[in-house]
C-alpha cells in the first residue's frame, strides 16, 4: 500500500466517466500561473475542467526563467494551431495568481531560508526570489517581469491576480497588458 492508494481509487471512478480530449487549442484562452500550494487549486477556484486552460504551478507562483520558457513555447503553439504568425493577432491572457498566506513568506526569514538552502541544496537567491509575503506587490512584480522578458509574445496579454485564502476570492490587481515594444 502506497500514499497514493487513495487518489489511484479516485482516478479509477474518474477513468470510468473519462472522455479523452484530441490535442488542441484550450477552450479558455487563458493560461494560469499560480502556487503549489494545496490550498490553491485553479482547476477548483475557477471551475476549470480538462481541455480548459493550461495551468503552470511553482512554490509562490512566482514568474521565474522556466515560467517564462514555458509562457513562450505555448505561444508559439497556439499560433502553430491557429494557422502561423499571421493568422491572429492575440493569442491569450497569461493571468499571475499570487495568494495570501503563502508558505514561501516564511523564506522572508534569512535564518529560516539558510536551513531551506543547507537542508535543499538550493540557492539562496532562488530562495529569497520565491518569497511572498505582500501579494498585492510581488504579483505587480511578476507582471512586470513577464511583460519586460524579450521571450513573450506581443500577442499574449498579462494580468495580475490576488486569491484570498480568507474569503476564496480572486481579485484582480493587475488589469490585462500587452508588452510594449522595445524602442
Amino acid at each position: 500500500m502506497t500514499m497514493l492508494s487513495p487518489l489511484l481509487e479516485r482516478n479509477e471512478e474518474f477513468a470510468r466517466t473519462y472522455s479523452p480530449v484530441a490535442l488542441g487549442l484550450p477552450a479558455v484562452p487563458v493560461v494560469v500561473v499560480a502556487c503549489l500550494d494545496h490550498r490553491v487549486d485553479p482547476a477548483i477556484i475557477f471551475g476549470l475542467r480538462i481541455s480548459d486552460a493550461p495551468v503552470i504551478r511553482n512554490a509562490g507562483g512566482r514568474v521565474t526563467p522556466a515560467v517564462i520558457e514555458d509562457i513562450a513555447y505555448l505561444s508559439f503553439l497556439a499560433e502553430q494551431m491557429r494557422g502561423g504568425p499571421d493568422a491572429v493577432d492575440k493569442l491569450f491572457e497569461v493571468a499571475v495568481i499570487h495568494h495570501t498566506q503563502c508558505g514561501t513568506g516564511l523564506l522572508a526569514d534569512p535564518e529560516f531560508r539558510a536551513r531551506a538552502v543547507a537542508a535543499t541544496g538550493l540557492d539562496d537567491a532562488v530562495l529569497e526570489a520565491s518569497v511572498v509575503t505582500d501579494p498585492q506587490l510581488t504579483v505587480k512584480a511578476d507582471v512586470e517581469r513577464l511583460l519586460g522578458s524579450s521571450l513573450l509574445s506581443p500577442k499574449v496579454s498579462v494580468s495580475g491576480h490576488v486569491y484570498d485564502l480568507a474569503t476564496g476570492r480572486v481579485t484582480v490587481t493587475v488589469d490585462p497588458r500587452y508588452p510594449q515594444p522595445a524602442n
